[in-house]
């Protein structure tokens, strides 16, 4: 009888939904359970790392890996599994272009732990105790418990061969690149499982797209009721389809919000984040300075806004420190 390919899954930094993701696949996860052999999954069994270390090299047909690479451990691991797999699959926003947790790189890491462990309002640590402390040497020599310098998308840290997009991914999305990373052949590398196309492609409210949009004021969610059949940018509402890459069956239309960017850039552009600062730019029609100055005041955290998805893969990233 044929051995059923290895595959193995790994959670980096991130919330968890990318794992709810292949859960999400119902039914179908029996499917895969059925074809392959789930060698390492930390979130769903007993997970040793010396069992993926004494594999042989390319053992593993697949790896997915969600998350980005924010400590040293994620490093190590992300490297190991390179090695022990024939691809490598970047599950879900973060691993493919550091998501949320990218947003992190605007600030120093120093800085983020002062706040998150001394300032926020809701923390209670009298002693004012870092988790660095006690292991002052930390990641690169930073003392800083392990956490790199800055965070990084996957293919900055080892060779990625695909990717899954999306926050989390879609159900769909996850298993035809289960299905197809192990058929032969395989698709080409750096192929992305899902439409090249910008999501205003398939949006359902495409057909109330005006031929040229003009916006003078930018509204934020809760400051008007909108029309829920009509195109959101010609409402005023930021919406980061035009930009984004489609195949999410436009699960944030649907239940009435803007595209938050999460499946990332369409093909061909470097950067979504200035595609997006373009793409606002140019739907703005303000009568007069003064009104220019109030339509880009009412733009909500605008850094936090362009590059939601995508500041660890930007093109004026922190470049500081190497691997």
């Amino acid at each position: 009888m044929k051995a059923k390919p290895k595959i193995a899954l790994y959670w980096c930094s991130s919330c968890g939904g990318c794992e709810e993701a292949v859960i999400d696949l119902a039914e179908g996860l029996l499917d895969i359970a059925r074809a392959v052999d789930i060698v390492f999954w930390p979130l769903a069994r007993d997970a040793r790392y010396e069992r993926i270390e004494k594999l042989a090299d390319g053992e593993l047909a697949a790896a997915f890996i969600n998350g980005a690479i924010r400590m040293d451990e994620h490093v190590h691991m992300a490297r190991l599994l390179r090695r022990k797999s024939k691809a490598v699959l970047a599950s879900g926003a973060c691993a493919h272009l550091g998501g949320v947790v990218g947003l992190a790189n605007f600030g120093r890491v120093r800085d983020l732990l002062q706040r998150a462990y001394r300032e926020a309002p809701t923390v209670d640590n009298p002693s004012g105790r870092l988790p660095c402390q006690g292991n002052e040497q930390g990641a690169q020599g930073s003392g800083t418990a392990g956490l790199l310098d800055r965070v990084r998308t996957l293919d900055q840290v080892i060779d990625v061969d695909y990717y899954i997009p999306g926050c989390p991914p879609a159900p769909q999305n996850m298993a035809e690149a289960v299905g197809i990373v192990l058929e032969d052949p395989r698709p080409p590398k750096g192929h992305i499982f899902a439409e090249p196309k910008a999501l205003c492609h398939s949006c359902p409210r495409r057909a109330t797209k005006p031929e040229a949009i003009r916006v003078n004021r930018f509204y934020r969610l809760y400051e008007k009721t909108w029309d829920p059949d009509r195109c959101f940018l010609e409402q005023g509402l930021i919406c980061a389809g035009p930009v984004t890459r489609g195949g999410c069956q436009a699960q944030c239309i649907e239940a009435n919000m803007p595209c938050r960017g999460c499946y990332g850039p369409v093909s061909g552009m470097a950067d979504q984040g200035a595609g997006l600062i373009s793409l606002l730019a140019a739907i703005m029609d303000p009568a007069d300075e003064a009104q220019l100055k109030q339509t880009v005041a009412a733009i909500p955290d605008p850094a936090g806004l362009y590059y939601r998805y995508s500041l660890a893969a930007a093109t004026l990233q922190n470049r500081s420190g190497k691997l």
